[in-house]
């Protein structure tokens, strides 16, 4: 397993995934990402099969959406609702409130918006949550890269739960039975550039301490940083998340902590100002950043419950929400 463990870093391993995907070293590379997700709920994959090309074009349309005026970009309105997780959100709207018990705190929390905007998307045929795109001919293009990326990362995504499912030593297919409606959500996040010092005084956040209410989720970012993951062995604490040029980060939601029966932890994650950060003119870079969400029903794995260690929790299902 140690020959396909690349590195290591804020204690989240770096897995070489070709050996999975070539068929040379399956079960080794299975076995160190769920050793990770064990660890602390995250790997980072490089060699993943995911076309950097494909991913630097995408990141680009994201680029572009983010520029359109306002007005524009405001014609794919996230409804009002907020359980319609589908088209624009501006920034300031959402708010990441999670593990805060203290009723003084909450209040002060919810008082300072969390500064991105997102687009979300999923499957065209979703009768259950369709899609909101801008009108034909606003950003020719835009809607099919974004369809494109939704069925790219989905191809990832089978091959991902393959491993997972050998790593815990189910069935190679175990887990793709339980995702073949492919209700995923592709969320495009844009973290536009503010005072560091705004930030440092808690007056906006990017995202606050969560974890992710699905199964599994890709991340890729941009090479700013910002990404923080607690340690799971030191509550409080977090260490930084440094993007790693290749590789996409996988970590691991509520949904399968439960599968898992708690073998796999689901961890908490923020997004703040990349660390050790100077510029000449007090402000935060922007950050991009696309989270790719796996949704399921969930009941715990065959193999992790017992009767000396019986199931935690009851089946559940739920659509999926994931804020990097």
């Amino acid at each position: 397993m140690e020959d396909v463990k690349v590195g290591n870093t804020a204690g989240i391993s770096i897995v070489d995934f070709g050996g999975f995907l070539d068929g040379t070293r399956k079960q080794a590379v299975a076995d160190a990402m769920v050793e990770s997700f064990k660890n602390i709920g995250f790997v980072y994959l490089v060699n993943h099969g995911l076309s950097q090309d494909k991913i630097d074009s995408t990141f680009e349309w994201l680029k572009r959406f983010f520029a359109q005026p306002t007005d524009t970009k405001l014609l794919a309105p996230h409804p009002a609702s907020g359980a319609h997780h589908r088209g624009y959100s501006a920034p300031g709207v959402e708010k990441v409130v999670q593990n805060v018990f203290d009723a003084e705190e909450l209040v002060k929390q919810r008082k300072a918006p969390d500064f991105k905007e997102s687009f979300e998307c999923g499957r065209e045929d979703d009768p259950g949550m369709p899609n909101i795109w801008l009108p034909e001919g606003v950003l020719p293009g835009f809607k099919e890269a974004c369809l494109d990326f939704y069925w790219t990362c989905r191809e990832v995504e089978l091959t991902v739960l393959r491993a997972l499912a050998l790593g815990l030593h189910v069935p190679e297919d175990y887990f793709i039975q339980y995702h073949v409606a492919a209700d995923n959500q592709l969320r495009l996040l844009h973290y536009p550039s503010v005072p560091i010092e705004r930030l440092s005084n808690e007056e906006v956040t990017r995202i606050g301490a969560h974890t992710d209410f699905c199964s599994l989720t890709l991340l890729l970012q941009d090479q700013v940083g910002g990404l923080e993951v607690e340690d799971p062995q030191n509550p409080g604490q977090f260490k930084s998340a440094a993007p790693i040029p290749g590789s996409i980060i996988v970590n691991a939601g509520d949904f399968l902590m439960r599968w898992s029966n708690d073998t796999i932890r689901s961890t908490v994650h923020r997004v703040r100002a990349p660390p050790n950060l100077r510029t000449e003119d007090g402000m935060t870079p922007e950050r991009y950043s696309i989270p790719y969400d796996f949704p399921t029903v969930v009941d715990c794995v065959p193999g992790t419950y017992s009767e000396e260690r019986p199931k935690k929790y009851e089946p559940i299902s739920v659509s999926p929400r994931s804020n990097k």
